[in-house]
């Protein structure tokens, strides 16, 4: 029955969501529209967005743009009048996928990116200065991960914690000097997944006083983070990771959103003070298990869906934004 009611609230809320989805952003037209079918808890942020803040001349990063979820929060994003640069690692691809959405008329480039190495990052940062001075929306939603449906296997462990991870961790410190100032402060959004919250009810890591030191903001620190990754990774090389109490779903990839969801917390903290208009805010977000090629196409959202959070957190407008908080499905989630 609890499983029956969650799948109803879900398709519910996809519905709502879908409603949503349909209003404008310009208020122009706004009123032309019939209100939602019922009062959502969250229409009011969805009004405010109908707030637009941003125009052409906002540059909006998205990595793992060449395909599935990446790929639908860069042309949703173009689709609202934004200046959209589709990164990835994949030449060819990413050069396909950006040629058809100028095709559609949107404003996109494609620039070739690998998140796991230094040089490539470093590279893409120049780039972007020289080609726009800066930029305003940072979407980390390069991704890797190996297991699908039952299975488990961390073969792959290393790949996985480099990219997701690191990787995020690598074009965060890299892009923060190239985000531009703003009134309505600049953007970081991580692409993360509920398999990573620290309390979750299911797959969280057995180790009660890491879990506690990672929910403390008092003991969070980039040390911790790291080193619970390397202890993760030293374990996975010596065969006992399975008896350590680490989640027992997709293992590599859960240990590394729970890396993220925690650097996301970390580096909110670390950018709160920034003055004026150079504010960040930075946060996370679950699209959910989408029929994408890394989920193998198991999953129950289509990636139209599981883009639509993403677009809805960084276009909050500065009445509205916040910093350091997981979203999913429009809506705040725990850690």
């Amino acid at each position: 029955m609890g499983k029956l009611r969650a799948k109803e609230r879900r398709e519910q809320r996809r519905l709502e969501i879908a409603h949503l989805r349909e209003l404008p952003y310009s208020p122009a037209e706004r009123y032309q529209h019939p209100p939602p079918p019922r009062r959502l808890p969250y229409r009011s942020l969805t009004l405010c967005l109908l707030l637009r803040w941003w125009s052409s001349e906002t540059v909006a990063v998205v990595t793992g743009a060449s395909r599935g979820i990446g790929y639908e929060i860069s042309r949703q994003l173009a689709v609202q009048g934004l200046c959209v640069v589709l990164a990835a690692r994949d030449l060819d691809r990413g050069c396909t996928a950006a040629d058809g959405l100028r095709a559609e008329g949107l404003n996109v480039q494609f620039r070739k990116l690998d998140v796991t190495h230094s040089d490539s990052v470093q590279e893409f940062a120049k780039w972007i200065g020289d080609e726009y001075g800066g930029l305003d929306i940072l979407v980390n939603n390069a991704g890797a991960n190996f297991n699908t449906g039952a299975n488990n296997s961390v073969e792959f462990a290393e790949e996985v914690i480099a990219t997701n991870y690191l990787g995020t961790k690598l074009m965060i410190e890299t892009m923060i000097p190239m985000m531009r100032p703003s009134p309505n402060g600049a953007r970081i959004l991580n692409t993360s997944s509920r398999l990573g919250r620290a309390n979750g009810r299911r797959n969280r890591v057995g180790d009660v006083a890491l879990r506690e030191k990672l929910m403390n903001d008092d003991c969070l620190s980039e040390e911790l983070i790291d080193g619970m990754v390397a202890n993760f990774l030293r374990q996975v090389k010596e065969g006992t990771w399975a008896s350590n109490g680490w989640p027992q779903v997709f293992t590599d990839y859960s240990i590394s959103k729970l890396a993220v969801n925690a650097y996301t917390r970390l580096m909110s903290r670390k950018l709160a003070n920034r003055p004026g208009d150079h504010k960040i805010y930075i946060n996370c977000y679950c699209p959910g298990w989408v029929k994408t090629a890394m989920t193998g196409w198991e999953g129950n959202s289509t990636a139209e869906e599981g883009a639509d959070t993403a677009v809805w957190a960084v276009l909050l407008p500065s009445q509205l934004v916040t910093s350091g908080k997981f979203f999913a499905e429009r809506h705040e989630i725990s850690f």
